[in-house]
């Protein structure tokens, strides 16, 4: 399961998102970050979920590759799910349970804040799988950059950003090979009471945690044997060049966010 987890990998290709500009994917993303809260109808919702089989296909990704992704937040969706079912109220009682009843809006509201959280998993997914970390670390660093007058430390950031965007996929490849390892030495993580499910995940947390810092000590000592010293006299051996093709999609992302709109009223 945690083999499939799909954010924060690269899958290096020559597709058109592939050669996008790493910056007007980024801003393309939050762009649609706040278009996806302009659905308020089935019209909507369904626009939304053409752009993002559009999008995948466009990637050369596999539809059913980058669902297989939602799995590891299925929890979440349905938590979400569920908690809009119980707890928002109106329209018509479809099922009267005494201390607890379901209504036609709450079943409504739930798929809309489901199908909502899963759009902006995807889109994440898909701009992960299609931009390397050194391009998004570069485009954080370009598009941040006028935070260097107030002398925010933005290279610094995007750098963090990247290596831990990079080292998630690392780190669930970790997870699992710990966790075929106590079960081959006859550890069980599934059986007994919840307490005793906590306690078994603690031969898996340690060895991660020890891990983990073992990781970033080499990863330290290597950045630091290698004369990093932040941005000072550093030169950018990948330049970004923004092209047409950058715009119009920008220019698309705005127009579909207008089409969602007059819908919403």
């Amino acid at each position: 399961m945690l083999s499939k987890m799909l954010l924060g990998r690269y899958i290096p290709g020559s597709s058109i998102i592939h050669r996008l500009d790493p910056r007007a994917k980024i801003i393309a993303v939050v762009l649609f970050m706040v278009i996806v809260f302009f659905a308020n109808h089935w019209t909507g919702y369904g626009l939304l979920i053409l752009f993002i089989l559009t999008l995948t296909k466009m990637a050369d990704l596999s539809p059913r590759f980058l669902f297989n992704g939602l799995k590891l937040i299925l929890i979440l969706l349905l938590f979400t799910f569920f908690m809009h079912l119980f707890l928002t109220k109106g329209g018509t009682v479809l099922i009267d349970g005494g201390f607890f009843t379901i209504e036609s809006e709450g079943v409504i509201t739930g798929i809309y804040i489901t199908i909502r959280l899963a759009m902006l998993v995807l889109i994440t997914t898909i701009m992960t799988l299609t931009t390397s970390p050194l391009q998004l670390t570069d485009a954080i660093e370009r598009i941040c950059r006028p935070l260097k007058a107030i002398r925010v430390p933005v290279h610094e950031i995007a750098l963090m950003m990247s290596i831990s965007l990079r080292f998630i996929p690392t780190l669930m490849d970790e997870t699992e090979k710990i966790i075929k390892a106590q079960s081959a030495r006859g550890s069980t993580f599934m059986a007994g009471s919840l307490t005793s499910r906590l306690q078994a995940l603690t031969p898996i947390f340690i060895p991660l945690f020890i891990s983990s810092f073992k990781r970033a000590e080499e990863l330290a000592i290597a950045m630091e044997v290698r004369g990093y010293q932040g941005e000072e006299g550093r030169t950018h051996y990948r330049v970004l060049n923004w092209e047409f093709k950058d715009t119009m999609v920008l220019i698309l992302m705005i127009i579909f966010g207008i089409i969602l709109w007059v819908i919403r009223q």
